[in-house]
């Protein structure tokens, strides 16, 4: 029992880590961005070329990733969301065709074989007679500081505070002298980063794969609409509850119905409650 609350709050982090990036396109952009895995996918490639292939600092190969992430989300922007402005649909599968790009653009450049990351702090320790390894109370705690900075900008800075104006009413955040161009360019660079952050701790908790970002955005799909758009708050609660039950599900019963569950508990919310647990209905 207890190895399950540990293995359930180490997990949970890592995906509110996860969908946080998602969340943010999705309250502020208003678009499903299928793409997202692209970036935690890309994270986690960036992060082995620099860290593994070429020996670099382990902090320098994460600010790397980060980086590129963000550039991705920027130039998405830019070349991709900008010029399908009011298309949601086109944006939507834009962003689908992009991702399946970058995957092809991977295998080309790592193969397609999977790859171990190698853990980010090595070696396992033991919390009340459960064994928990380093790497990933490294990756979770890393997740927190990350999720609580960002909470910390959106609802402490001026930048942030335009965010939450342009997620709630576009045009009347407009008319009050935001540019919802600029914050969307803004929101698009740090889903990026986010995505790329996540991807780094992603890969070194499971294994890099040009296919890796599926699971990523079904799982934030899922802790999106469950907690509701725009809702840090939600993003959060779900996330643990969606970690929880696939650290009991797999435990319990097999690791193959972990999917199943999600895809059951999208459905069962979207039925009862559109909006969300925790997100403000549209009017």
């Amino acid at each position: 029992m207890l190895q399950i609350i540990i293995q359930g709050l180490l997990l949970s982090g890592l995906y509110a880590l996860i969908a946080m990036g998602f969340m943010l396109i999705f309250s502020i952009g208003r678009t499903l961005n299928l793409a997202y895995g692209a970036y935690i996918m890309v994270g986690g490639y960036i992060y082995f070329w620099l860290s593994q292939q070429l020996g670099l600092p382990k902090l320098i190969g994460f600010a790397g990733a980060v980086a590129v992430g963000a550039i991705m989300g920027l130039l998405k922007h830019r070349l991709i969301v900008k010029p399908l402005k009011g298309d949601a649909v086109a944006v939507e599968i834009s962003t689908l065709i992009l991702a399946v790009i970058m995957q092809s653009a991977v295998v080309l450049v790592f193969g397609d074989a999977s790859k171990i990351l190698l853990p980010i702090i090595p070696g396992v320790v033991t919390i009340s007679g459960a064994q928990v390894t380093y790497n990933i109370l490294a990756a979770t705690l890393m997740s927190w500081i990350i999720i609580l900075a960002l909470y910390a900008f959106i609802r402490g800075t001026h930048t942030g505070r335009a965010m939450q104006a342009v997620s709630m009413d576009q045009k009347g955040a407009a008319i009050s002298g935001v540019d919802p161009d600029r914050i969307n360019m803004i929101t698009w660079a740090i889903s990026g980063g986010l995505g790329a952050a996540g991807g780094v701790f992603f890969a070194s908790y499971t294994q890099l794969s040009p296919n890796m970002w599926v699971a990523p955005v079904i799982i934030s799909v899922a802790i999106v609409i469950v907690g509701g758009i725009g809702s840090i708050i939600g993003t959060l609660i779900v996330a643990h509850i969606i970690g929880f039950l696939e650290i009991i599900i797999v435990a319990v019963w097999a690791p193959e119905l972990r999917g199943v569950f999600t895809m059951l508990l999208i459905i069962g919310v979207l039925i009862v409650r559109p909006q969300g647990l925790f997100g403000r209905e549209e009017h």
